[in-house]
């Protein structure tokens, strides 16, 4: 189930603003992942002035998704390789150098599938979640002190399907720790429905979720992709693919459920295309929800109603490309930065931390067919 990689290290100092050139601010360490790519590519990131400085290819490895730890220097990739493999490397905190660790199944020993759409860390029980999208199953692998990834703690299989052609069977989208740390909640995008699996904190492992108030459901043919919960534990935030719609859900934590309150539309009134809710994220003061929408190519803004979490609309901007497939919110809280996978190009957004509202900085990076960027912690 786990196979070993032979350690190789790849330079990421070609390019890179030198001290001179930033004397004000140590560059930040950036990788993105590249849609059904051979590599990832690494970026030096300005935060003062919000300007990116292409490394170019950092890692010979199949990416579909990326994902950094929160505090150690790891990096994390996801392919769609032989049912699904993560591989881990190790950041060199001063070069970027990446140095391949090892590579794990995520299967379980599953024979079908393999495409990766989310990977997660939870710190605390030192766990990889992962949503192997293709398979239609979800699964926790435990992160040891060196690094590198065990064989996988728990696998749980979704069942259920939809009336879109996409929909023929279930496709987990993302695995997401619930406040309390009782809860694992996997939005469905195949199933049309949030399931609710049961969480060991300790351990990391994932039990099998209950179809009755173990799992939300959403109209057919929705395709719920990406979820957040709001800093006070009570609500959630759910984006769907198919629709684009945001919902407010609240959240019982003793009982793992959710509960529908409100609906919107990311897409603006006239727009008559295709439909694809792609990223979302929320504020770290709670006050405001991020979401983008790959059939508009654009980014939306909406302000939180402090007392009962209700959404209203702030901003709709195109996103600086086409097909945002994700973005990723700077740890400062004042950029954003959009992966628009179909121009190939990474764009940066600054953001207004008073009133939410982003603004288009024209800072803009050629990057072959961007899906994930992910900030590593120096």
């Amino acid at each position: 189930m786990t196979a070993t990689a032979t350690a190789a290290t790849l330079p990421l100092t070609a390019g890179a603003p030198s001290a001179e050139a930033t004397p004000q601010a140590r560059p930040d360490l950036l990788y993105v992942g590249s849609w059904n790519g051979g590599q990832v590519h690494g970026v030096a990131f300005d935060p003062v002035q919000g300007v990116l400085t292409s490394n170019g290819p950092v890692a010979q490895v199949s990416s579909g998704w990326v994902t950094a730890h929160p505090d150690r220097p790891l990096l994390y990739v996801g392919s769609q390789l032989n049912g699904g493999i993560v591989t881990a490397l190790a950041v060199d905190r001063t070069t970027g150098a990446l140095t391949r660790l090892g590579q794990v199944s995520t299967d379980g020993g599953a024979t079908a599938g393999g495409g990766l759409s989310y990977l997660g860390v939870d710190r605390p029980s030192r766990t990889l979640l992962v949503a192997n999208f293709e398979a239609g199953l979800a699964t926790s692998l435990p992160i040891h002190r060196d690094g590198t990834l065990g064989a996988p703690v728990s696998v749980v299989v979704d069942t259920g399907s939809g009336p879109s052609p996409r929909q023929s069977g279930p496709h987990p989208h993302q695995v997401v720790v619930a406040p309390g740390r009782r809860h694992a909640l996997v939005p469905d995008f195949g199933a049309d429905r949030v399931f609710v699996h049961g969480f060991d904190g300790t351990t990391g492992a994932l039990s099998p979720a209950e179809t009755g108030p173990g799992a939300y459901a959403t109209d057919a043919g929705a395709g719920p992709r990406r979820l957040v919960f709001h800093p006070d534990g009570r609500k959630a935030y759910l984006l769907t693919e198919l629709t684009a719609e945001l919902q407010l859900l609240d959240w019982n934590g003793r009982s793992g459920e959710l509960a529908h309150r409100q609906s919107l539309a990311i897409d603006s009134p006239d727009f008559t295309g295709t439909k694809s809710g792609a990223e979302l994220a929320i504020s770290r003061d709670g006050r405001f929800v991020y979401a983008s929408s790959r059939g508009e190519n654009t980014l939306v803004v909406y302000e939180i109603e402090r007392r009962t979490g209700s959404l209203s609309l702030l901003q709709r901007i195109p996103s600086g490309g086409l097909k945002p497939w994700s973005f990723t919110v700077h740890p400062s809280g004042r950029w954003l930065l959009v992966a628009n996978e179909a121009s190939s190009t990474v764009d940066v957004f600054a953001v207004d931390p008073r009133s939410g509202l982003l603004t288009g900085t024209g800072n803009s990076l050629p990057l072959p067919n961007p899906d994930s960027i992910a900030v590593c912690a120096r």
